[in-house]
């Protein structure tokens, strides 16, 4: 039976109602955030702390979690904020155990002032290279997602993680990110079948446009072939967790719903 999750980062309400909600429409796992556990301006103690205590209310609902999202950023402008990156997810990591999942989504970085662009993939290849023997040594596992502005091409995602080279290092597949990115249909449908083979955790999510004049919608309800990218996975032995997002403007409620809806009519 395929494993469904719901996306926490954008519901309305606490986490606890989150959880609550997530129970009681019938998900199984979620997918939470780094900063859900370690608010701005906390130990690296108190956030263990939360990450125990959001782990009894999993426990407590029968809820697992799929994947922490890292919210790392390796373009950074010094080897002092590299090295702290490094550090900082592999604590991250140890958050993660707590919460009983040893993968996380993590990202490549955000584009800024003093990281020009022609060198961003060789500080995410450094980054994530020197996480590399912490990962394989202790078993986690890093999705590298689809995300923002630097790492939303599959071709790139690929060249990034053959130039790592690490068995523990795959992708996250988010399924309207391509194409929020501005890339055309046709595109978005080769991606798809490039990045399956590497994929790690999937966000099941759905819309039209791009940019400036992306509009979410519920599964769908939007111009993506979500039927290719299932397709595309299962042919790729795909075994991980189908997560659903919704960004669109209606009720979250209502929009998890029907996305827990459409995938257990489609997987």
């Amino acid at each position: 039976m395929a494993k469904i999750g719901v996306v926490h980062y954008n519901f309305p309400g606490d986490l606890e109602s989150f959880l609550d909600f997530a129970a009681e429409v019938g998900f199984e796992y979620t997918e939470l955030l780094a900063e859900d556990l370690w608010k701005e301006g906390q130990s690296y103690e108190e956030a263990l702390a939360s990450a125990q205590r959001v782990r009894t209310l999993l426990d407590q609902r029968g809820m697992k979690v799929s994947a922490l999202a890292a919210q790392n950023d390796f373009l950074v402008t010094s080897q002092e904020d590299m090295e702290f990156q490094v550090e900082r997810l592999q604590q991250v990591c140890r958050l993660a155990d707590v919460l009983g999942t040893r993968l996380l989504r993590v990202d490549g970085g955000w584009p800024k002032e003093g990281v020009p662009e022609e060198r961003w993939v060789e500080l995410m290849v450094e980054g994530f290279s020197r996480c590399r023997d912490f990962i394989e040594k202790e078993d986690f596992k890093f999705a590298l997602d689809n995300h923002g502005l630097v790492t939303n091409d599959a071709d790139l995602q690929i060249e990034l993680l053959e130039a790592v080279g690490s068995r523990n290092i795959g992708a996250n597949l988010d399924t309207m990110n391509y194409r929020w990115a501005g890339h055309p249909l046709e595109k978005v449908n080769e991606f798809y079948e490039k990045i399956a083979p590497w994929v790690l955790h999937v966000h099941m999510k759905d819309g039209r446009n791009s940019l400036a004049d992306y509009e979410g919608t519920a599964l769908g309800e939007g111009e993506l072939d979500l039927h290719w990218a299932v397709e595309c996975l299962k042919k790729a032995n795909y075994q991980g967790v189908w997560c659903v997002e919704y960004e669109g403007k209606a009720d979250h409620a209502e929009g998890f719903r029907k996305g827990l809806e459409w995938l257990k009519g489609n997987l």
